[in-house]
């Protein structure tokens, strides 16, 4: 059932419509939360990217610090030395690793970012839709009970 859009004059609105929108109103406030999930789901990704990030770069940070401290046991600065640490050589490779990944990281940070910023949008426009049907249902109702006030005044008169 599709709801009725009504282009008469305020003046001319009937009293009872024969159909609602309630089937619309209950499709769109499903829609709704739908478009409230998905940008609750988007923010529950973006930080958890964010949190990805965060524990690469503290991983790569401790990993710096244990590379100077074997580098400083050995005595030994220069990677390509024959008799450098074998363990800061690997912390070396795997602390590059991770900030490969966090790099990569932030490209879809920006990504699920924007993703985020889409779903908001799409919120916003269907909340938009929302209130003005709610408004135009006021109005109708405000029409409603004025055409019926007016009716009862009418009748007054000419009594």
């Amino acid at each position: 059932m599709r709801p009725i859009r009504l282009n008469l004059p305020l003046s001319q609105v009937p009293g009872d419509l024969p159909y609602t929108s309630v089937e619309s109103m209950k499709s769109r406030e499903t829609l709704i939360r739908l478009k409230r999930f998905q940008v609750d789901e988007r923010r529950r990704q973006v930080v958890q990217i964010e949190a990805m990030i965060a524990d690469f770069e503290r991983m790569s940070a401790e990993l710096d610090r244990e590379i100077l401290s074997e580098q400083d046991r050995a005595g030994i600065n220069d990677p390509g030395h024959f008799a450098y640490p074998t363990y800061a050589r690997a912390a070396m490779t795997r602390r590059d690793n991770l900030r490969r990944s966090a790099d990569e990281l932030r490209g879809q940070l920006d990504d699920a970012r924007a993703q985020l910023a889409e779903a908001f949008d799409e919120l916003k426009k269907v909340e938009i839709l929302e209130e003005r049907d709610q408004e135009r249902e006021r109005m109708v109702e405000a029409a409603r009970e004025q055409s019926e006030l007016d009716r009862i005044g009418a009748q007054l008169r000419h009594a």
